[in-house]
Formats: structure tokens, sequence, C-alpha cells
């Protein structure tokens, strides 16, 4: 006789039934979850969003009003902060961001898809030692280029220039674009272009025609972060330019002086200057979020 008796039919029938029920409540549980994860999602947006809000609050604010301790944010709204800053000619210096930010952005998808297209679609030997020599030009600090640069800058003879701000742009984007252009393009299907191949396209063709409007997503997504990495760059935007180049970052500066700290006047110029990149992100949000998830999934 066998050591173990075997369950009894009735005693198996209650353990499948205790495991459908488990199945069942399980999404149920889930579902009971949802109104706490969202409430904590409000959170966290809510907590993310608090100072931006806080500035444009108090940049609608006069200086004694910014100033005091605890701040009040029911103090009479003013646009005073908003005309000094444009008496003041913030205008040159939003041109001179954008014309760095903007032309910096284009050079680095004319150069980076094609490097993409022969790192992910057409792989080159040794792909992966090119993928790392890219990266490796990202570990050394840029303060540590500072002085090199500057020197190089000085002898030819293009400081304060807006179009050595547009080539050191360019230079650091492009090994963050060249990474985020080969996971996007590498989910292009082989097919279409073969397809294209046969037809007789040639590699311009390809490119402009087939590869761009597919990876769309990830050129807005690429585009993007390159051109707030531009916009928001200080270091060598300070370093490198005087009065003709100088671009909105450094004229923040400006506001923080031996005098003190004006806040208000702070605030309503960061808010200006954050525009842009809000209205370019609004404007791009859908193909950002696709192509910011396009390689993140096989």
């Amino acid at each position: 006789m066998s050591a173990h008796a075997p369950a009894a039919p009735g005693a198996r029938l209650k353990k499948l039934v205790r495991r459908d029920t488990a199945r069942r409540e399980a999404p149920d549980a889930a579902h009971r979850l949802s109104p706490l994860w969202t409430f904590i999602a409000w959170l966290a947006t809510l907590a993310f969003f608090a100072p931006v809000a806080w500035m444009v609050l108090t940049s609608f604010h006069q200086e004694a009003d910014a100033a005091t301790n605890p701040p009040s944010p029911l103090a009479s709204p003013t646009f005073d902060q908003y005309r000094l800053l444009f008496s003041r000619d913030i205008t040159p210096f939003l041109l001179n961001s954008a014309m760095a930010s903007v032309i910096s952005t284009l050079l680095v998808l004319a150069l980076a898809v094609p490097t993409a297209y022969a790192l992910s679609i057409k792989p080159v030997e040794k792909w992966t030692d090119v993928m790392f020599f890219f990266l490796s030009t990202k570990f050394l600090p840029a303060i540590a280029a500072l002085l090199p640069v500057y020197l190089i800058v000085k002898d030819a003879g293009m400081l304060d220039n807006v179009w050595t701000l547009v080539i050191l742009y360019t230079a650091m984007n492009l090994p963050i674009a060249v990474w985020m252009m080969r996971s996007f393009l590498a989910e292009v299907p082989k097919e279409i272009l073969e397809a294209a191949e046969v037809d007789g396209a040639g590699l311009p063709t390809v490119l402009l025609r087939i590869v761009a409007p597919v990876a769309m997503p990830g050129l807005a997504a690429t585009s993007l972060i390159c051109f707030i990495f531009s916009w928001n760059e200080f270091m060598f935007a300070v370093n490198l330019t005087a009065t003709n180049a100088s671009t909105a970052p450094v004229f923040l500066v400006g506001f923080i002086t031996s005098e003190g700290l004006f806040l208000a006047r702070l605030c309503a110029a960061a808010t200006l200057v954050s525009l842009p990149v809000l209205i370019a992100g609004f404007a791009a949000q859908d193909k950002l979020v696709r192509g910011l998830s396009l390689g993140a999934v096989k």
C-alpha cells in the first residue's frame, strides 16, 4: 500500500476553487489600490510643480513683498517686473540662446541620424567600440575642459561669438543624440528598408523619406533634449561671452549683485527664460512620450 493516500476528490475541488477565487480577487485588490497610487502620483506631481508655481507667483510681486519672511503670496499682483525686464532689453539674450540652441540642435540631428543609421541598421565592424568611444567623450567633466577650450577659442579670435557656442553645444550633445537615435532606429522594420533598396533608393532618400518619418517620435525626443541642454547651458556661455553673445542663463546672473538679490525680478526673468522650453515640450509632448519609450521595451 502506498505511504500517501490519494487526496479525496472533494479536497481537490476545494483547492481548485480557492485558487480560482484568489485569481479573481487579485485584480480587485489592484483596482482597490489604484486610487491610492493615483493620489501618490498627484502628490509627486504637485511636489515637483510647487517650486515652479511659486516662481511664477513671485514674479508678479513687488520686491518688498517678495522679500518678506514669511513670504506673502496674497500680495497685490503687478506687471512691473516684466516691464523692467524688457526695459533692460532681455531680447538680445533670448535671441542668442535661441540661435545657439536651434542651430546646434539641427547640426546634431544632421550628424547623429547618419551615424546612428550606420551603427544600428547597417552596423559597421566593431560598432560597440564606436558606441563606447562616443560615450567616453562624456567622461571628462566640463569644468576640466574649460581652460583648454578658452585658450583655443581666444587664439582663434572667437570669444564673445555665438558661433563658438553653436560648435561647443553641437559637440556636447552629439554623443547623447547618437546613443538615443541608435536605439530608436533599431526599431525601424528592416523590411521597409530592403524594399526601398530593391526600388533603387539611395542613402539620402532612405534617410529623408523612409527612416525620418518612421523614427519621427525618436527625432522629436532627441531634438527636444538637445535643445533643452543647449538652452540651459551656463558654464561655457558665462566664460566665453561678454556682451554680444551672452545667453539667457547669463542674463539671469545679473540679478544677483552686491546690493542684494532682486528676487521678484529674477523670478520674472526665469519665467520668461523657461517659456520657450515649456512651449516646445507641450507642442511635442505626444511624440516625446512615444520617443522616450520607443526603444525601452523590445
